[in-house]
Order: C-alpha cells, then sequence, then structure tokens
C-alpha cells in the first residue's frame, strides 16, 4: 500500500522543509499538524480540526470564492453589453443642420409644395383636430408638432400663392419657388410633385426640374422633406420611375424622404387601386383603398376621418400620408431644428 504524503498548502506562514514536506507519515502520525495548517486566509477557523476535512473545506471555499467572482464579474459584463447603444443618426441629419444654420425666418414656419393631392385640406389639416386609434409613436410626433409648428400652417397657408395649386407640374414650381420662398421663408418644406408631370415630362425634365426646386430651398436655409408620388392607375411603371427618381435626388442632396409610394404598395401590394373592377360601386373617395376611384388622388373615406388604426392606415390614403408625414416633420423638429429638446436615445 502506498504511504500518504505529508502536505501542505499556500500562501505562507510557518516554514517547512521540501524533505519534511514530501516526507512518509506514520500510521500514528497525522498528515498534517493542525498548528502548521493555515488553508483559508479568509476563515482561519477552518484550519482546526481533521486534517484532510480541512483541506476539502479549504478547496470548497476557494472554488465559492471564484465562482462567485465568476458569477458577478460575467453578469456584470453582461449588463454592461445590454446597456442600450445611441441609434445612429440618419445620414441626411448633418447636412440639413448645415442647411438650418443658414435660416434667417421665422421657427415653426412649415410650408406644403404640390399639386391637388397637397393643397386638399383632407392633407395635413385634420391633424389639427382630434386623432382616434393613435399608435404610440403618432402620438409623440403629434406632441411634437404640435409644441413647435405655426398654427396657421395646419390649413392656412393653402392656395397658389403658398406653393400649392390643382393641375400643376415642377414647371410651375419651378417658375415661383423663388417668389414663395421670399413671401414664406419657411423653416422646412414639405415637396411632393409629379403625379401630373407623369403626363407630359421626360424623366430628365422632371429630374433636373425636382433637383433645383429642392436646390434653391436648400440654398434659402429651408429644410426640405421630399416625398415620393403615388402609384397612379394606368401609369404604374412610370410613376414607379419617377418615385425613384425623388428617392435618388433625396439621397443625393441629404435630404430626409418619405416614401409614400413603398408604403403603399407595403399596405396594399395588389389592390391599391381604386380604379380596378374589384372597387366598382363605391364613390369615387370612399373606396376601402388607398388610392381613390379616380385612380389618381388618395382615397378619403368618411368613415376612416381622423382615424389611424391599422384598418384605417390599409383604408385612407390621405390618412396614411398625414401619419407619414408626421412622423418625418417630428423627427426633423428632433434631430436639426432644436435638437437639444430631442429626448435621449
Amino acid at each position: 500500500m502506498a504511504c500518504p504524503l505529508k502536505m501542505r498548502t499556500p500562501p505562507e506562514f510557518s516554514a517547512i522543509s521540501s524533505a519534511e514536506l514530501f516526507q512518509p507519515a506514520s500510521s500514528s502520525e497525522k498528515l498534517v499538524p493542525s498548528d502548521r495548517l493555515a488553508i483559508d486566509w479568509q476563515d482561519p477557523t477552518i484550519g482546526s480540526g481533521d486534517p484532510l476535512k480541512s483541506v476539502f473545506q479549504a478547496g470548497a471555499m476557494q472554488a465559492m470564492w471564484c465562482a462567485l467572482l465568476l458569477t458577478f464579474g460575467v453578469a456584470g459584463f453582461i449588463e454592461i453589453s445590454k446597456a442600450p447603444q445611441p441609434m445612429p443618426l440618419p445620414g441626411w441629419v448633418e447636412s440639413m443642420r448645415e442647411v438650418h444654420a443658414r435660416f434667417t425666418g421665422q421657427p415653426g414656419t412649415l410650408a406644403l409644395f404640390g399639386d391637388s393631392i397637397t393643397v386638399s385640406l383632407a392633407f395635413w389639416a385634420p391633424l389639427a383636430y382630434e386623432c382616434r386609434n393613435v399608435p404610440p409613436e403618432m402620438a409623440h410626433a403629434l406632441a411634437v408638432v404640435k409644441e413647435h409648428m405655426r398654427p396657421e400652417c395646419w390649413r392656412e397657408w393653402r392656395g397658389p400663392e403658398f406653393g400649392n395649386e390643382g393641375r400643376t407640374t415642377v414647371r410651375w414650381a419651378k417658375q415661383h419657388i423663388h417668389e414663395w420662398l421670399k413671401k414664406l421663408n419657411p423653416e422646412t418644406a414639405i415637396i411632393m410633385w409629379g403625379t401630373n408631370d407623369l403626363n407630359d415630362l421626360s424623366e430628365d425634365e422632371y429630374r433636373n426640374s425636382l433637383k433645383e426646386v429642392v436646390q434653391q430651398c436648400l440654398q434659402n436655409g429651408t429644410v426640405v422633406i421630399l416625398t415620393t408620388i403615388p402609384p397612379r392607375h394606368g401609369r404604374e411603371e412610370k410613376a414607379a420611375r419617377f418615385a425613384q427618381i425623388i428617392r435618388e435626388i433625396a439621397d443625393e442632396l441629404g435630404v430626409p424622404l418619405i416614401d409614400y409610394h413603398a408604403e403603399i404598395l407595403k399596405r396594399r401590394p395588389n389592390d391599391w387601386d381604386g380604379a380596378s373592377e374589384a372597387f366598382r360601386g363605391y364613390e369615387t373617395y370612399e373606396v376601402p383603398t388607398l388610392i381613390s376611384g379616380d385612380g389618381v388622388h388618395p382615397s378619403n373615406p368618411q368613415r376612416f376621418l381622423g382615424d389611424f388604426s391599422p384598418e384605417a392606415l390599409r383604408c385612407s390614403g390621405y390618412g396614411l400620408r398625414n401619419y407619414l408625414t408626421v412622423l418625418a416633420y417630428a423627427e426633423v423638429i428632433e434631430k436639426v431644428l432644436r435638437p437639444s429638446k430631442a429626448p435621449a436615445p
């Protein structure tokens, strides 16, 4: 039978020779004298009693401390890794801050530049009144906008002298944009032309004219929010190409974009068109889809007025545009127009 060896554990205490450390013990001799056993420097009472038991107790104690340190260390690392990281700013923020630094007009002014889809009081004005089934992100956006925007911009800035009129194209905008900027000097402008342009303008003329209108606004110190045109009955492909041109201009000039065209197709990919056979029998603006029975303008069913439920955002074209616009404008307010008042991420 192999003889047991005398044992010694760190870290210090009375001296012991290497010969004594490995000296075989007699059957009557204790493996390690208890007065020389000091294994746990955290709890000196562990050294008393049976030496083997003391050794195992000390080992267990050390293992426990290691486990605790490892557990809390890992937990702390996990907590740190779970800490919310700031969201990166959209690419247009810095360029729009530079534009806004040149602004000399009255804060809170918002111009609505566009054609009949913009001059209609079904656009933007209803948000000044009571809304129902409002999702949380929209409730926040409405509060931001109502605090910042001047009240006359809900419905009073309408008509040709304010840059919105039916049957117009971007050619008209190009001719008059300097007049509107001089008269209104808006802090922000929402721009959407293109639906009427589908009839006569080439893609090159449309691109160049719209880009010039946007650039004049930016040079004035006016922050621009571009909006893609909706799909149009009978001109689906050209409308899609014009929408892509708007996206490209927004990206090139570093301005925020409301992709109305894409949002319509996302919600109603196959039945957005109120002029289709599926919606025969409905009044023009009462069709329960996003483009009205004329195939051109957004729908505006009475039963969804002021409603921003998921169903309403699939059935009211003007409701959807209002929802998207208030979210975009609120983001511009918080990130560009008054970033110091924006909530922490």
